[in-house]
């Protein structure tokens, strides 16, 4: 009985696993299922993994071509790069002296200045801006009846259009700044000194340029600079510099030939007595040394010559010009004002300034080495509607019977405007176009319209050669006739422009 129990309790033994292999058959299948599954998604990613490899690869060869770029890159990011497009038409009529209506009615030029800024270390840094300035439909200078435009010589280069469509250096310069640790700078090269203060007024933008106005001459020179802070709060920051540049190069000369002549130099002193806010006193002195009668010009037909042509004979010096001149400028509220004056004596040599041409050819008088002393005044207002952007401005100036400017580079198409030997009205306005968002902080548009009217009481302004002959004196104006001038006595001048600065 025993025996038979033992049996049969070995063979349910012996039959559980049997049990139990038969119930987990189907487990096992979809294990075997899920280990295929997973062995593809394993060969998948296992692929994927090589491709990403490729990628990574491919991607590791680019940086290493981008790293070794960089370099060159890096240089070229350093170059700071911004301009400005101008174009403008102006209209334009004179009346002269003996009856000739002068006009010209639609006179459209062209303006591109191309910024350039870079640093060479720390406290040196480059400043440059190349220019073209030209007039629709022509390469070269064009007719001028009125005698005013002089041809294109080194102190109006850029600044007339009377030249063709290539790109000329308008200023290129070094600066070092912070010498030996001290608010002191040194700065050499083609200087800034076109739009000066107060002409940010008119024009819509900061000028960059050192000289008041009166001072329209580039020039290649240097500069010795200190600022300072005065300790008072109204008086804001100043900062005085000592100017020194060449107008003209007389060049290798024999020093014991006759005929020669020096070079003519400027040097004097440029001093921004205060600048607070809006704030802004200022005030110039220089000399200009061994003046010459007239410069080099650009074309050699001309500049061979202009002296038979123009009855001035040989280039030569005359003498030395001093002139001092100060502007004040502030804000109130939305009202912009500024008020300018200006004093110059000549100091002749026995060649003379301000000669009388016709006397002397009378025999009835030789040069005049005499100090002639001239000055000039200059106003203006600007009131500015932000909410509707516009700015509509006045200004008024007048200069003396023997007045001289240094503005050979003015802006102002035939005559320059600060040069005047009489006085000038002008009305303007300027206008923000609505173009959308501005992508960089050069960026602006605007338009710029005005009107000028100029009455000439005297005879050559900006002209230290010839004398001021009084407009209104029948005797000085028969000496003119004789002499063949016969001078624009009143203008009137119209202007438009569109202007992207970017």
């Amino acid at each position: 009985m025993v025996k038979k129990i033992s049996v049969f309790a070995l063979a349910g033994l012996l039959a559980i696993p049997a049990m139990a292999m038969a119930s987990a058959g189907p487990n096992v299948t979809d294990l075997e299922k899920k280990i295929e599954e997973l062995s593809r998604e394993l060969d998948a990613l296992k692929a994927a993994m090589d491709a990403q490899k490729e990628v990574s690869d491919k991607l590791s060869d680019s940086v290493d071509s981008l790293d070794e770029r960089s370099e060159d890159w890096d240089l070229a990011a350093r170059i700071k790069f911004y301009g400005d497009f101008r174009s403008r038409l102006d209209y334009y009529t004179a009346d002269t002296v003996f009856g000739r209506d002068l006009e010209n009615d639609t006179l459209w030029t062209n303006r591109f200045r191309l910024n350039m800024r870079v640093n060479a270390s720390e406290n040196v840094e480059f400043k440059g801006r190349l220019a073209m300035y030209k007039t629709w439909g022509n390469q070269s200078a064009f007719t001028d009846d009125s005698g005013a435009m002089w041809p294109v010589f080194d102190g109006n280069v850029t600044r007339t259009p009377a030249e063709d469509s290539a790109l000329y250096v308008d200023r290129a310069y070094v600066n070092w700044n912070n010498i030996a640790g001290l608010p002191m700078w040194f700065s050499i090269g083609r200087r800034p000194t076109t739009d000066g203060p107060p002409a940010e007024f008119r024009t819509g933008v900061d000028g960059e340029a050192t000289p008041m106005s009166f001072m329209n001459w580039p020039f290649d020179g240097l500069t010795l600079g200190y600022a300072w802070n005065w300790g008072y709060e109204a008086m804001g920051d100043s900062r005085l510099r000592f100017c020194y540049g060449r107008g003209f190069e007389a060049g290798l000369q024999n020093e014991n030939g006759t005929g020669s002549i020096d070079d003519m130099d400027f040097a004097g002193f440029s001093w921004d007595v205060m600048k607070k806010d809006e704030m802004f006193a200022y005030f110039q002195i220089y000399n200009a040394f061994n003046v010459i009668n007239y410069p080099n010009f650009q074309d050699p037909i001309i500049n061979s010559q202009f002296g038979n042509i123009s009855g001035m004979g040989d280039r030569k010096n005359l003498g030395s010009i001093l002139h001092t001149s100060a502007v004040f400028e502030n804000k109130v509220a939305n009202l912009n004002y500024f008020l300018a004056g200006g004093w110059s004596q000549t100091n002749p040599d026995a060649d003379g300034m301000f000669n009388d041409y016709a006397a002397m050819a009378a025999g009835l008088a030789g040069p005049n080495t005499s100090e002639e002393n001239g000055y000039s005044v200059y106003a203006g207002v600007r009131y500015d509607m932000d909410n509707i952007r516009l700015k509509l401005g006045a200004e008024f100036n007048y200069g003396s019977e023997n007045w001289v400017a240094m503005s050979p580079g003015h802006d102002e198409i035939y005559q320059a405007k600060l040069a005047t030997r009489g006085q000038v009205y002008e009305v303007y306005g300027l206008y923000d176009l609505p173009t959308g968002e501005m992508i960089s902080k050069y960026a602006k548009t605007f338009i710029r319209f005005g009107y000028q009217h100029y009455e000439y009481d005297y005879f050559g302004s900006g002209d230290w050669n010839m004398a001021a002959y009084d407009l209104n004196d029948p005797m000085d104006l028969m000496k003119m006739s004789m002499m063949g001038i016969d001078s624009v006595e009143q203008a009137d001048q119209i202007y438009l422009t569109f202007e992207a600065f970017f």
